[in-house]
Order: structure tokens, then C-alpha cells, then sequence
């Protein structure tokens, strides 16, 4: 794994995620309490903290450490899901250089941590509806143009959905209509990662 690909994407993840808490905040002052645009800010503040300290290790460890320090330092849901993804992703890369295969492997066990920590699937208008196609996705014959449009699609989909899961399942009905914020703070990651791996930041 190039050293250099940790701090590409520790500092792009930083910066998008940054430059769209406003929307963040605002999708979710529409079905939730408004808070996940600050939390994501805050936590993605914390792991620029931790900059030197990340950008020292491989991929899979700094996965694990900056998983971590979103558990310890970010409110809400999205703290605790976010920070059990990257663990469990980061706990399965095991090689180096990561494979598709590996990176795939990898992929899928961090969602399968969403899915237990959250205690929901695919369907629910949360990140997973996110996260679940684009690890379909990345099994296609280009797989980064896949995930670009299965997040698009994902995230998408969420607007007429009605929530099951988290606040936003208080409003019953009145949460259809409305993307979902976890979705979109999702989306705008595995464009991230897209981004990064195509070179275009």
C-alpha cells in the first residue's frame, strides 16, 4: 500500500466532509435533530489532529485509529457507526499491497459492523442504503465508476423512503420526501475514496 494514500484520503475526507456541513445539517434539521453536520465536522476535526500520527501507518491500521477516535469523540449516531466501519474495515485488510479482493473483503465487513451496530439493513433510509450498493458494486468490471453511481442511485433512493431506524423514524410518514443526512455523509466519502484512487485529487 503507497504510504501516501492514507494522508490523500485522511485530508480529502477532511475537506469534503467540511465543506458540506451546512447541507449536512440541513438534511438533517429536516428529519433528525440537526446535529449531524457539527458531529461529522467535529470528529473529522479530531482526526486531523491526528494527522503525522495516521499518515505513519498502512491503510488498514490508520483505518482502525481514526474508527476509534470518531467512537470516542463524536456524538450522535453517526459516531458509533461511522467509527465500527472504519474498525472493521481497517481489522480486515491484512494485505499489502490490498487487493480488490482484499479491499472488497474488507468493504463488507464494515458494513456488516453498520448493520449490527445499527441494528438495520438496507431499506431503513440510513447510510446503509448507501454503503450496501456500493459494495455490490465494486464487484463490476470498473468498479470505481460503479461505486460512483450506486452512491448517487443509494443515496437517491432514500428520499422516498420512510425511516425505520434512528429520529428520523419519529416522524412516520413525514420522514419521506427528505434525503437521508447518513446516507449523504456517505455518498460524499465513497466519492472520496473515488476521487483519490482516479487520481483526480
Amino acid at each position: 500500500m503507497a504510504p501516501d494514500l492514507t494522508r490523500r484520503l485522511r485530508e480529502e475526507a477532511v475537506v469534503r466532509i467540511i465543506a458540506h456541513v451546512d447541507e449536512l445539517t440541513a438534511l438533517d434539521q429536516a428529519i433528525g435533530d440537526g446535529d449531524h453536520g457539527f458531529n461529522m465536522k467535529r470528529g473529522f476535526e479530531a482526526i486531523t489532529a491526528l494527522g503525522d500520527e495516521l499518515d505513519a501507518l498502512s491503510l488498514g491500521p490508520a483505518l482502525q485509529k481514526a474508527g476509534m477516535t470518531l467512537v470516542m469523540k463524536v456524538g450522535g449516531a453517526s459516531g458509533p457507526l461511522y467509527g465500527s466501519f472504519l474498525m472493521a474495515m481497517g481489522k480486515a485488510m491484512t494485505g499489502d499491497p490490498l487487493s480488490r479482493e482484499d479491499f472488497v473483503g474488507s468493504l463488507a465487513e464494515g458494513v456488516a459492523a453498520v448493520k449490527m451496530r445499527g441494528k438495520s439493513e438496507a431499506g431503513a433510509k440510513t447510510m446503509l442504503d448507501v454503503l450496501v450498493p456500493v459494495l455490490d458494486a465494486v464487484t463490476a468490471d470498473d468498479p470505481l465508476a460503479a461505486a460512483r453511481q450506486a452512491a448517487r442511485d443509494g443515496l437517491e433512493a432514500t428520499r422516498n423512503m420512510k425511516a425505520t431506524k434512528g429520529r428520523a423514524s419519529f416522524l412516520g410518514e413525514r420522514s419521506i420526501g427528505h434525503l437521508d443526512p447518513g446516507a449523504r455523509s456517505s455518498a460524499l466519502l465513497v466519492e472520496v475514496v473515488c476521487d483519490v484512487l482516479e487520481g483526480k485529487v
